[in-house]
């Protein structure tokens, strides 16, 4: 069996990396073409060290490797299992390890065992690698060609302290992990503003907080309502106020403020669910992160669904030149299920449905059928 193992396995890992190999020099390629156009522009600081240049733009797409393999590598996995499966049925060197003992239920174990490997193998490149070097070119590229922003007003966030409620709006964040045009709007228990702070420049803090920078605080006696309106615009006051350094205690961190920022399907599972119950503490809706949190959940088990659709490929008869129709017939199989993936996603956002239903019903069609397929072809057969 370690014989049939290590023949199954490395013929398998090898053309699984081949194809990997080949997707991840294709986007390579697309990638460098399109950041040609940035080529000799700069961030507007006049140095020639902040020019945008071709090692930048290398390094740039270099970076985003992680990201595209782990978006690839299931149907990379499906594609090189198709094409081994279907060779050694071709060859019939299939048909021989089925005689000398292979059964398909012991076929099966060992695909899924191999499908397994993938499974962790997406979940630490997804999970650690992508986003850190996802975050490292965003870094990189705005550094050349200006500051991380999204829209006009930049990101808008919102949080529950203790006694008030907290609106904040965020520009731009630098490379150096700094937030420029930070505004604060405080509301009190009953909806209405207690004091604005606006700041050209912010840092995070260990001591979670922010610290701002020139900032300008205004804040607004509001009257009690029950009084007199003559008394009550006498009580009005409004107090302004300008302080070389403030103090803003909070639990917005900077992976918050970038995931408002950036996309959300590039930050690791742990930071989505964290995001997840930031944003239910503070009343605002979180369908589309909960979402993104059980595809990042399911989207590794995928492997193993490839796998599954690969392993039928084995028992089929191939005639002289046959096999490239399969193995085409099965790539589609395999990139309908990413555009099923996607497209749950986009309607379970629309129609509300609950984020792990939507999530994870593409991989149970897609796994049931190559149950149906297994069985028909396998067992029946």
């Amino acid at each position: 069996m370690k014989t049939v193992r290590r023949l199954i396995y490395g013929e398998v890992l090898t053309a699984i990396t081949l194809v990997a190999l080949g997707f991840l020099s294709l986007f390579f390629f697309f990638d460098l073409v399109d950041e040609l156009q940035y080529l000799g522009k700069s961030s507007g600081l006049g140095s020639a060290d902040n020019i945008y240049q071709i090692r930048h733009a290398l390094l740039y797409v270099a970076l985003l490797i992680p990201n595209h393999l782990y978006e690839l590598l299931p149907i990379s996995v499906l594609i090189g299992t198709i094409f081994v499966m279907a060779r050694l049925a071709q060859s019939s060197e299939f048909t021989i390890l089925r005689t000398s003992g292979l059964d398909p239920w012991r076929a099966l174990r060992l695909l899924l065992a191999l499908g397994a490997f993938f499974v962790v193998l997406s979940f630490v490149v997804g999970d650690y690698v992508a986003p850190a070097s996802e975050r490292a070119a965003q870094l990189l590229k705005a550094r050349y060609q200006g500051q991380i922003t999204i829209g006009q007003t930049g990101a808008w966030l919102k949080e529950k302290q203790a006694y008030n409620n907290y609106v904040v709006n965020v520009k731009t964040l630098t490379p150096d992990n700094e937030m420029k045009g930070v505004q604060i709007f405080e509301f009190n228990n009953k909806g209405l503003i207690v004091s604005t702070l606006q700041a050209p420049l912010a840092v995070f803090t260990p001591e979670a907080a922010w610290q701002l920078s020139q900032a300008t605080r205004v804040e607004f006696e509001v009257p009690d309502t029950a009084a007199p309106a003559e008394k009550a615009r006498q009580e009005a006051k409004v107090t302004r106020s300008t302080v070389e350094s403030f103090r803003w205690p909070t639990g917005l961190n900077a992976e918050m403020v970038s995931v408002a920022l950036l996309k959300p399907d590039r930050m690791g599972t742990v930071d989505l669910f964290n995001y997840v119950r930031h944003l239910e503490a503070n009343s605002q809706t979180a369908q589309r992160y909960e979402i993104e949190f059980w595809r990042k959940v399911f989207y590794p088990l995928s492997c193993l669904v490839m796998v599954m659709l690969a392993l039928p490929f084995a028992y089929l008869h191939f005639r002289s030149g046959g096999i490239t129709g399969y193995v085409f017939a099965g790539v589609m199989i395999g990139i309908s299920f990413f555009l099923l993936n996607n497209v749950f996603g986009y309607v379970g956002n629309l129609r509300n449905w609950q984020p792990w239903l939507a999530a994870a019903t593409p991989g149970l069609l897609y796994m049931a059928v190559s149950l149906g397929a297994f069985g028909w072809l396998v067992l029946k057969r």
